[in-house]
């Protein structure tokens, strides 16, 4: 996972975490919020999409608190992030650069 102070904690939840989940809360997977697999933040935990994440976060009022993730297909360039080429990345990545080089100055 990526490690910064303001990303809190992502893992993969176990197929009967799911289903424990999705029975406390009577929903189906896909009534979950989405996280595309190329998301930064779960990049490292090579999640497939249909995988859940969880993520667990500080609250001032909570103490911590849990949110879950559906993981989905990302496109980027037509492709998502497990059919790109290293070279497709890269050229991704240079992409974004030329758009933060661009933007104005505050």
């Amino acid at each position: 996972m990526v490690s910064h102070i303001l990303i809190p904690k992502h893992e993969v939840i176990t197929k009967e975490e799911v289903e424990g989940l999705l029975k406390k809360y009577n929903i189906t997977k896909y009534k979950l919020p989405k996280i595309y697999e190329f998301d930064a933040a779960i990049t490292e935990l090579h999640a497939k999409p249909g995988e859940v994440i969880k993520i667990t976060r500080k609250s001032p009022t909570a103490g911590t608190a849990f949110y879950y993730r559906v993981v989905i297909s990302g496109t980027i360039h037509g492709k998502g992030a497990s059919e790109r080429t290293e070279e497709e990345i890269a050229e991704y990545a240079d992409d974004v650069g030329e758009e933060e080089d661009d933007a104005p100055e505050i």
